[in-house]
C-alpha cells in the first residue's frame, strides 16, 4: 500500500493562502518607539549613525509621536539629554527636563497613548556611566546600593510627570524593589515597571550612545551589564526582578539573543518585551542604502522573528516604518 507524497507547498502557494496559515502575525500594536528628547523648541539633530533617527525638542517629540500613535503604535518609550552633566546624573530628576516635560506634554496630547521612559543614570552623568561611582579594589566602579537611591528619584520624578510604565535599564541588583517601593509609598501604585532584566554587554549598542550621548568616559559597562555567552544567568535575573515587583521584563538586545527572549518566554508568563537595538536597526539601514538588501521586507522579518521567539512588545525605531509598511 502506497501513501500519497505530504506537500506542504500546496499551502503557499498564493498569499491568501499563507496568510490563512501564518503562524506569527506582526502588528503596529506590537511596537514601542524610542524617542531622544532634547532640550529647546524646534530642536532636530539627526543621528549620523542612525538614518531617519533624530534628538528631538519636546515640541517635536509630541509630534512624532502623535504620528506613530496615529498609525497604530500603542507607545513610545522616552530618552533624556540634559542641559547639563554631574557625576551623580541630577538632571534624572529633573521636574523640567526634557524627559518630564514630553511626558506631561504627550499625556496631555494624546491621553491613550502608554507613555514609558528609561530610568538610568547614563544620559545625565558627566562620565557617562548608569549609576555613581565610588572606588573597590582598586579601580573605580559604580556604586550598586549609592545608585538606587538615584535610579528611585528619577522614576518618581517621571512618574509625577505622568508617565505610564518606568523602565530600569541599569542593571543594578536591588533596582526594581527600591523603585516599587519609592513609587508605592509616593502614592503611584498604578505605575508598572518594564525591568530590563536581562540587558547584555553588547556590541550592538555603539550608534545609541551616539544618539543619548552617553558613551562611557573611561571603561565600559561589562562590570554591571550581563556577559553575551550566558542564558541561565538571564532567567536567574528575570526570576529575581520579577520577586522584586516588575510588572513586565526585557531582554536586550533582540537580534542576536533570540534563544534567550524564546527561554524567558518559556519561564515565566508575564509580558516579555524585546529591544531592536541601535546597531540591530543601523545594519538594515546601511545595508539598504548600499542597495544591498530589500529594506522593507528585512526589516518586517527581523521583526517577525522576535515576535516568533516569543516577545509580547518590540521597542524599535522601525516602529513608524513597519507600522506603515503593515497598513497602519
Amino acid at each position: 500500500m502506497s501513501f500519497p507524497i505530504e506537500r506542504p507547498r500546496r499551502l503557499r502557494r498564493t498569499e491568501t493562502l499563507r496568510a490563512m496559515v501564518r503562524e506569527t502575525w506582526l502588528r503596529p500594536s506590537d511596537f514601542v518607539l524610542p524617542l531622544f528628547v532634547a532640550p529647546g523648541k524646534g530642536t532636530k539633530n539627526p543621528v549620523s549613525s542612525m538614518p531617519g533617527v533624530y534628538q528631538l525638542s519636546v515640541d517635536l517629540a509630541v509630534k512624532e509621536a502623535k504620528l506613530a500613535h496615529d498609525l497604530g503604535v500603542p507607545s513610545v518609550i522616552l530618552f533624556g539629554l540634559p542641559e547639563t552633566k554631574d557625576a551623580i546624573g541630577s538632571s534624572g530628576w529633573d521636574a523640567q527636563g526634557p524627559v518630564a516635560l514630553a511626558v506631561r506634554a504627550m499625556k496631555e496630547a494624546m491621553p491613550s497613548l502608554v507613555v514609558m521612559t528609561d530610568v538610568c543614570m547614563c544620559e545625565y552623568t558627566d562620565h557617562g556611566h548608569c549609576g555613581k561611582l565610588t572606588h573597590a579594589r582598586g579601580e573605580v566602579v559604580v556604586d550598586n546600593d549609592a545608585t538606587l537611591e538615584l535610579l528611585a528619584k528619577e522614576a518618581l520624578c517621571h512618574a509625577q510627570a505622568g508617565a505610564d510604565i518606568v523602565a530600569p535599564s541599569d542593571m543594578m541588583d536591588g533596582r526594581v524593589a527600591k523603585i516599587r517601593k519609592t513609587l508605592d509609598e509616593s502614592g503611584f501604585e498604578d505605575v508598572a515597571i518594564l525591568s530590563y532584566a536581562a540587558k547584555y554587554a553588547s556590541g550592538f549598542y555603539g550608534p545609541f550612545r551616539e544618539a543619548a550621548e552617553s558613551t562611557p568616559k573611561s571603561g565600559d559597562r561589562r562590570g554591571y551589564q550581563m556577559d553575551p555567552a550566558n542564558v541561565r544567568e538571564a532567567l536567574r535575573e528575570v526570576k529575581l526582578d520579577l520577586e522584586e515587583g516588575a510588572d513586565m521584563v526585557m531582554v536586550k538586545p533582540a537580534l542576536s539573543y533570540l534563544d534567550v527572549i524564546t527561554r524567558v518566554r518559556m519561564s515565566t508568563d508575564v509580558p516579555v518585551a524585546a529591544y531592536n537595538v541601535s546597531g540591530e536597526y543601523s545594519m538594515i539601514k546601511a545595508a539598504a542604502q548600499n542597495g544591498w538588501l530589500d529594506e522593507t521586507r528585512v526589516m518586517l522579518e527581523v521583526l517577525t522573528s522576535i515576535k516568533r521567539a516569543g516577545a509580547d512588545m518590540i521597542l524599535t525605531y522601525h516602529a513608524i516604518e513597519a507600522a506603515k509598511a503593515l497598513g497602519g
